[in-house]
């Protein structure tokens, strides 16, 4: 048998933030604690089938529905934005908030951290500041340093700011952004077929009123600073050498540039020391493993890699 609870924490800067707990009922000992990080333009919610793998398999999950989305958008009525000020910052702070809940919860029980596209940018943002807390983290979807196309991209969000405001959706920063990603997948059926193969979730995503929306200038702002930021050499740098890090996506992922941007960041966490560091591409599949036809295998993987690292 198993349960999920939801509750709502505070943050500093009084924001409500809503968070899901998957656990069984039964009294057995977890082998580990995974924490979730959910992407852009979804919700913790979307993660309840995997949830619940993972509970099939003694561990227990936590997530929250980052600012701007899902329910915590609801509760602070306010969708597609982050924050007024250090957006990144104040999203990865809430996700260290969430890991001092589990900490008191389970204190001395290893935790593994699990961030998927949106989500992967945030964690490796968290791991190095708080990489110490972890035994390990996995990078689902994430994409390389974009350089010169990032700063441009911020350029592009200042003005967007300045001329409309930050709260403002922006679908000009949100065409540049996805704009490119369906043609690969020509003759298209929808305009996330570059989700996954899987047509069911894509439409499941599609109908899912807490799924996709016109983000804020504020919010490309905010993702392409703290894209920059984490790509740092003296911010990898930061990260504790002796964190197992897993990379894993789509080989026909345009979040990744078909591949490009996770090998660019094993290639760049190989660089700055870390001593143990892997990656996995799964031919022809998409952006979101979790939802593709693959996902047995996919999940299969994450829960043997958790197994060798707690």
């Amino acid at each position: 048998m198993s349960q999920q609870s939801s509750f709502t924490f505070q943050t500093e800067d009084g924001v409500e933030i809503f968070a899901k707990k998957w656990a069984a009922k039964s009294e057995i000992r977890p082998k580990a604690i995974v924490q979730i990080a959910h992407g852009m333009a979804e919700h913790i919610d979307r993660y309840d089938a995997f949830a619940k793998e993972l509970m099939s398999h003694d561990f227990i999950v936590y997530g929250n529905d980052h600012r701007g989305h899902g329910e915590t958008a609801k509760l602070n009525n306010m969708s597609g934005y982050f924050a007024d000020e250090q957006g990144f910052k104040k999203v990865v702070e809430d996700m260290h908030a969430l890991t001092m809940i589990i900490e008191k919860e389970f204190p001395g029980f290893p935790i593994i951290l699990f961030g998927h596209s949106m989500g992967s940018f945030l964690s490796r943002r968290y791991i190095q500041l708080y990489g110490n807390r972890l035994a390990g983290v996995i990078l689902s979807g994430t994409g390389g340093d974009p350089g010169i196309m990032g700063t441009i991209g911020k350029w592009i969000a200042s003005r967007e700011i300045k001329r409309k405001g930050a709260h403002s959706p922006s679908p000009l920063l949100n065409n540049l952004t996805f704009g490119s990603y369906n043609k690969n997948f020509k003759p298209t059926r929808t305009e996330f077929d570059w989700l996954s193969r899987e047509k069911r979730e894509v439409d499941k995503y599609i109908k899912d009123p807490m799924c996709g929306g016109i983000f804020s200038a504020g919010f490309f702002y905010d993702l392409l600073e703290g894209i920059a930021i984490i790509n740092k050499r003296e911010n990898l740098s930061m990260i504790p050498a002796n964190l197992p890090i897993f990379l894993i996506s789509g080989a026909k992922d345009p979040v990744g540039n078909n591949s490009k941007g996770p090998l660019k960041t094993y290639n760049a966490y190989k660089q700055v020391g870390i001593e143990e560091v892997s990656y996995k591409l799964y031919e022809d599949a998409r952006h979101e493993l979790l939802n593709e036809t693959n996902r047995e295998e996919v999940q299969a993987d994450i829960i043997r890699w958790i197994n060798m690292h707690i």
